[in-house]
């Protein structure tokens, strides 16, 4: 055996026995860190913060232990926790201070607190996955924005009847008053679906949006287009109402990841709008090697003079001169949102806080910014002078971490990226997915293209990657990233135990389509049929392998093996495809491989011309139909 060869055997065997005690250790780590994940809501996860009217009193928004904890605004002290529902994710006061009305994303309700005996008065109903809300100036009307369903609900603020939905972007999330009340401002997380199919795979630039509602009429009257961005998160306004300033991801998945080292993969950015800039303008937060990953929460000085925003990924509060923003604006006519030399000229400050800091609040002299640390159960105190944290509120609960706690951390960060870039919750946002596709290895533009999985639900799913090239999540959490997504080699044994215990901790988000009594509708009947088929419309026999039961077998919906289904593409390399898992497909488009199917009816309509991704071509419209409809309960 020559000696290059030796070498080669000894690394692979080197790597080999790594994984193999990676496995071990998370094998005995994951059997306690599975029960400390059914008791997750010990942990506060403080994700939003909101000051008084008075500013006596500051409230935050619990995330895991299901609360809403009221804290005096001098002391600090605790005042009360009020329990609301299942993984609350927004709140906000009615106008006059007297209620506050609390989002329950995994419930689908709206909690409404009286905020002087500080209880629950009322729980209305509400659209999948409420996750803001916010009343009009006249207390006549709340809105409610709905991530799955992609709308804002409008309801009757006194009753909470619903009186209509208004259509908004994909993943609908954040809403924002103007500083008068009239309009509100409405972001989403994940991009708009495309208006055509290409047969290359899902390779167009993703594109966003501001919804903008009009409060009086309750009628969409603005879409402010966000090109290239897929990821939109909270919006600010300036007391005057002339600049308004949201807070965005701007993805570079048109073109290999092999370009991370210069910046190529994401940018995290600001778009500025309203009187002051004319047009909005898209700008940078990046400057190389120190990347401001995960923008969220975006916050306006009293006096203008300062932007806040929080990155949960960098753990970094950046602070923006706006008068140097507005003047480089409009002596910067032409695009630089590439630019890793533009925020030199704007950002003054990077503020180190906690683990993964979300939402912001600024007193009302704009003298100190709170900033709450998801991922600590901390929340730090910006002196705002001086552009340093002054101070750090601890919340109650558990003061040792999980692994489940531990990996979560790991998850969110970027510090473990070539030069702190981004984090496996840049492209999992929420430890879901993207919405996007990606050309994840160095072998060139536009090959072996793939569409970015959910997450939810995972664990026993094995093998990973849509070419199952991966045997376990040890293996896709630790060399496979480290190799195609770090660039480098720097989780420690324990680290990587702990991240492949939360990933295989995630739960699937309920499930909407699903009747509470378990039974299936009609429609979902005749579905479930068709799925499990064996033979088509005109009596004959459809071979085992292409029955649709087959692949998607077990309880998950996945047999756990490659097939060839017809939808390999001349960019892919030619390998069978590993059969993905169907919790919670309907949330989840684009599909295939490839993310060439804008929806589910496209997988047979458009891209199974011969019948090898199971057989269709015997079904009606209204058969289809059907089948997406026991799908969507899956």
């Amino acid at each position: 055996m020559n000696s290059r060869r030796r070498v080669h055997l000894g690394a692979v065997m080197a790597a080999g026995a790594a994984v193999l005690l990676l496995i071990l250790l998370w094998s005995v780590i994951d059997r306690p860190a599975r029960a400390a994940a059914g008791n997750a809501e010990d942990y506060a996860s403080p994700l939003e913060l909101l000051f008084s009217p008075d500013g006596t009193r500051l409230y935050v928004l619990c995330n895991q232990s299901n609360e809403v904890r009221v804290l005096d605004a001098a002391s600090y002290s605790l005042i009360k926790t009020v329990a609301v529902g299942r993984a609350p994710r927004g709140f906000s006061l009615s106008p006059d201070g007297t209620r506050l009305f609390v989002t329950n994303s995994w419930d689908d309700t709206l909690s409404i607190i009286d905020t002087q005996t500080l209880a629950v008065v009322a729980t209305w109903p509400v659209g999948a996955e409420p996750s803001s809300v916010v009343e009009d100036r006249g207390g006549t009307r709340l809105f409610v924005a709905n991530r799955i369903s992609g709308d804002v609900a409008v309801l009757a603020a006194q009753t909470g009847e619903e009186e209509k939905r208004l259509l908004a972007g994909r993943g609908a999330s954040y809403i924002t008053p103007s500083p008068d009340g009239s309009k509100l401002y409405v972001t989403h997380v994940y991009p708009n679906p495309h208006a055509h199919t290409t047969q290359q795979g899902n390779r167009l630039t993703p594109e966003s949006e501001i919804t903008v509602i009009d409060t009086a009429r309750a009628v969409v009257v603005e879409r402010i287009p966000l090109p290239r961005i897929a990821g939109v998160f909270h919006t600010a306004f300036s007391a005057d109402g002339r600049l308004g300033v949201v807070a965005e991801v701007h993805p570079k998945n048109l073109v290999p990841l092999a370009h991370v080292e210069h910046g190529w993969a994401l940018a995290n950015t600001l778009t500025v709008f309203g009187a002051d800039v004319g047009r909005p303008v898209e700008v940078p937060l990046d400057e190389l090697e120190r990347y401001a990953s995960n923008p969220f929460d975006v916050v306006i000085a009293p006096d203008k003079s300062h932007i806040y925003v929080t990155h949960g990924g960098s753990e970094i509060v950046t602070v923006v001169d706006v008068q140097r923003l507005l003047h480089f604006i409009h002596t910067h006519p032409g695009s630089f949102a590439q630019d890793l030399s533009a925020s030199a000229n704007y950002v003054v400050a990077r503020i180190p806080v906690g683990h993964n800091p979300r939402g912001a609040a600024l007193t009302r002299d704009g003298s100190k910014l709170f900033v709450a640390n998801r991922l600590e159960d901390t929340i730090s105190v910006i002196d705002t002078r001086a552009n340093r944290v002054a101070s750090t509120i601890t919340l109650e609960g558990p003061k040792t971490l999980s692994a489940v706690r531990r990996g979560e951390q790991t998850f969110y960060t970027a510090r473990y990226s070539f030069q702190g870039h981004y984090g496996c919750a840049s492209c999992h946002i929420d430890s879901t997915f993207d919405g996007l596709t990606w050309d994840l290895e160095p072998d060139g533009f536009g090959r072996d293209i793939v569409d970015n999985r959910n997450l939810e639900d995972i664990k026993d799913t094995e093998p990973y990657k849509w070419n199952g090239g991966n045997p376990n999540i040890p293996m896709e959490c630790g060399p496979r990233t480290e190799k195609y997504f770090w660039r480098s080699e720097n989780y420690d044994n324990l680290t990587l135990a702990a991240l492949s215990t939360y990933v295989r901790s995630l739960p699937a988000r309920p499930n909407r389509w699903r009747q509470a009594s378990g039974e299936l509708t009609a429609a979902q009947e005749r579905g479930k049929a068709i799925f499990e088929r064996g033979k088509d419309k005109f009596g004959n026999p459809i071979a085992v392998a292409n029955r649709c039961s087959y692949c998607h077998s077990g309880p998950k919906g996945t047999s756990q093996k490659s097939f060839d289904v017809g939808t390999l593409k001349a960019t892919d390399h030619a390998s069978p495809l590993d059969t993905p898992q169907l919790t919670n497909i309907v949330l989840a488009p684009p599909y295939l491989h490839d993310g060439s199917a804008r929806t589910l009816e496209e997988i047979w309509t458009v891209f199974n011309p011969n019948d090898k991704h199971g057989r269709t071509n015997d079904l009606t419209k209204d058969e289809l139909n059907d089948l997406i409809e026991y799908l969507r309960t899956r």
